[in-house]
């Protein structure tokens, strides 16, 4: 695979194949950054422009990253699972990247439903660094979830329309190993205007985390 190339491949899963872009893959030696997309019902996909800057973010910290969409969306087969199946098709693709490309470090990801994916991935293999965008605590059952042992960090929008900040500020206090946080004043759900800044922020306070060979 040609660096930055988008390679698009299908990854078996348990519920059927799952559509994934790979990107960056020369770069397997340094690690992989796998990113998961928002709820499926509301118009996730791989291709969401959040996860598109957390790819992104993952290029300039010179990673490899990976994309899918979970079982019903897009190409993938299957239908929508309340977040457990998405969970598994996540587990599914790890196991892949394990199993054939051998990456020394493992990322994971994920924005808004996507965020809870990820989190609850992160607790059944080994991952060395979470990044969760505007977990939907509201919505998700977050609240049983373990923090991760990795490191952690978390992003968020005060003026989020779709994720209450407050929510997830009164999550993150009542937790006894919390993330390290970065809040963006005035920012919404989606970022709009403000993805360079998002993107800047995860590679600005990852970089001490991603040490390319």
């Amino acid at each position: 695979m040609s660096a930055h190339a988008a390679n698009p491949l299908f990854i078996d899963g348990p519920a059927g194949a799952l559509e994934a872009l790979a990107e960056n893959f020369d770069h397997l030696d340094n690690g992989v950054l796998v990113v998961c997309h928002p709820h499926p019902q509301h118009g996730g996909t791989m291709n969401n422009k959040v996860v598109h800057t957390l790819s992104r973010a993952g290029h300039e910290l010179g990673l490899a990253t990976l994309r899918f969409n979970y079982r019903g969306v897009g190409k993938s087969g299957g239908s929508y699972a309340e977040g457990e199946g998405e969970t598994d098709d996540l587990l599914a693709v790890i196991d892949w990247l394990d199993e054939t490309a051998q990456p020394p470090t493992v990322w994971l990801a994920g924005f808004s439903f996507g965020a809870y994916v990820a989190m609850r991935a992160s607790s059944q293999r080994p991952v060395d660094q979470l990044i969760t965008v505007a977990p939907a605590v509201h919505l998700l059952r977050f609240q049983g979830l373990a923090p991760p042992a990795c490191p952690w960090l978390l992003l968020q929008g005060t003026a989020d329309e779709i994720v209450p900040f407050e929510e997830v500020r009164a999550w993150i206090d009542k937790l006894e190993t919390p993330p390290q946080t970065v809040y963006f004043e005035a920012a919404g759900h989606f970022f709009h205007g403000r993805l360079v800044e998002l993107r800047r922020a995860v590679t600005e306070r990852l970089a001490r985390q991603a040490r390319p060979r």
